[in-house]
């Protein structure tokens, strides 16, 4: 059985499977997206004592927090349990290229150690590119009115403009971070 969750899965299993959930979710009046979940944390604390934007009705947000637990539980099991030692993530020859003139070195892990090492976070470099990075990140969600995955999958599933609008805006600035400020910081 382990053989058959750690063999590499076709492209379209992914697809099926986020096809499903939006069906449901539709189906249902329900919308997907991870930001929602701050807000509703936030009004479980009692921020909607002071604030108004926390004031609402967490508890339709529950099934929310429960698909967020899930994917902070399958990210451990799958880190502890289904992690090979030595994996590395097999990408071509041009991508390792294109990365190491961005100053990444070639994968020997899942994720960038440039980024995500404990060595990296704990240079002032390293600490500011993730802090900056996540408060753009969560100014951008609030600014958009959705996360990326609340535009991308669950708003262009809809067919909402503002959604189209805001993944186009998404893209843009990955690109501007690629293209024009990694290369100045690394």
């Amino acid at each position: 059985m382990l053989d058959f969750i750690l063999q590499p899965w076709p492209w379209w299993f992914s697809g099926l499977i986020l096809a499903g959930i939006m069906f449901s979710l539709l189906f249902f009046g329900n919308s997907f997206g991870f930001s929602a979940n701050l807000r509703t944390i936030c009004s479980i604390g009692g921020a909607g004592k002071k604030v108004k934007f926390f004031d609402f009705d967490w508890k339709k947000q529950t099934w929310n927090l429960v698909f967020l637990l899930g994917a902070i539980l399958g990210g451990f099991i799958t880190n502890q349990y289904l992690t090979l030692p030595d994996q590395v993530v097999d990408i071509s020859e041009n991508t390792i290229q294109d990365l190491q003139a961005l100053g990444f070195a070639a994968p020997t892990s899942i994720q960038p150690s440039e980024l995500f090492d404990s060595e990296a976070l704990f240079t002032l470099k390293g600490f500011l590119i993730l802090a900056i990075g996540g408060l753009m990140v969560g100014f951008g969600a609030r600014y958009a009115g959705g996360c990326t995955s609340g535009h991308a999958i669950s708003g262009l599933a809809d067919l909402q403009l503002p959604s189209l609008i805001a993944v186009i805006g998404f893209f843009i600035g990955g690109l501007i971070m690629t293209f024009g400020i990694f290369p100045l910081i690394f």
